[in-house]
């Protein structure tokens, strides 16, 4: 079966997306990276309800990098995550392994997270031996790789279908270092739709803000891999992530429909390619006008990645 995951930015959207989700993925900025929302404790416990009411289920992000200050706030949220019957978390900081071992009070089911570490089978395997139920996947990882890796999996690998793909994050300031150092007082927030473009390259668009878990830097192209479902399907990487933190409202919805549509033919056996390039031209219709959309490293030599 294939299985669904998608980022909410409102309680609104939740309701609009379960019908074509398996698991809604949301958190709050404390703890959580790259959160298209970030929801306050009674909402993320509405989210819960909402989504164990329809038979689905709720994901949250503990993803972040949990420097000294936020790991003996962990505990805490851990608490209140197992309170309001979350199903599992994502993270990506050892730490919280540690404490869940350690409390066992507070231990959830957990899908590891490491970003850009993520690369090999083995080291999805290892995460399973310290309880993991699933992975997600780095997304440089070309698909001649992901064949291999199938073979060897003893978890799902959850990949990214459609979505902004982060590749920079720092600890330090940079934004406002910059706007201390010219003298300006402005939003460093995503809200402010900041971006960079490289020298003589006016078309690039890195988007770019800052958090309490420091500076974001985006790739100028998002993923999305629709042509490519079925062979991910073939190879046994069922778990589909949807990131809609630069593609918000009923556009992000429309998307989701779209890759709901697909898993239902493919499941049918019924995928062809009329539908698909009918989906693509619709995501193409809802996907932001001033962003790309790439197979990313998908088609890449694994020999060409340094």
């Amino acid at each position: 079966m294939i299985t669904i995951i998608a980022t909410v930015e409102s309680i609104e959207q939740a309701h609009k997306l379960l019908p074509s989700v398996d698991v809604l993925f949301f958190g709050e900025e404390r703890f959580g990276l790259r959160l298209p929302h970030h929801f306050s404790r009674e909402e993320q416990r509405q989210l819960v309800q909402l989504a164990h009411s329809q038979g689905k289920k709720a994901m949250v992000a503990v993803n972040g990098i949990m420097h000294p200050e936020k790991m003996k706030e962990v505990p805490e949220y851990l608490a209140f995550l197992k309170e309001i019957e979350v199903d599992v978390i994502s993270l990506g900081d050892p730490g919280i392994v540690y404490i869940m071992r350690k409390q066992p009070e507070l231990a959830l089911p957990f899908v590891y997270d490491g970003e850009t570490l993520v690369t090999s089978a083995r080291q999805m395997n290892f995460w399973a031996k310290k309880g993991a139920i699933g992975a997600v996947l780095a997304r440089e990882v070309p698909f001649e790789e992901m064949k291999i890796m199938s073979q060897e999996l003893v978890i799902p690998a959850e990949v990214l279908v459609y979505g902004a793909t982060c590749i920079h994050q720092s600890l330090r300031p940079l934004l406002k270092n910059y706007y201390n150092f010219t003298q300006q007082n402005e939003s460093v927030a995503k809200e402010r739709g900041l971006f960079l473009a490289e020298p003589k390259k006016a078309e690039t668009h890195y988007s770019i803000f800052e958090d309490s878990h420091g500076t974001h830097i985006f790739a100028d192209k998002d993923i999305q891999l629709m042509n490519e479902l079925t062979d991910l399907v073939e190879y046994q990487f069922t778990t589909w992530k949807l990131d809609g933190i630069f593609c918000p409202g009923d556009d992000f919805v429309a998307i989701a429909e779209c890759f709901d549509q697909a898993r239902k033919a493919i499941e049918a056996n019924h995928f062809t390619e009329a539908l698909c390039a009918q989906l693509n031209a619709t995501i193409e219709q809802h996907h932001p006008a001033n962003r790309e959309l790439t197979t990313g490293f998908y088609y890449m030599d694994p020999d060409a990645i340094k």
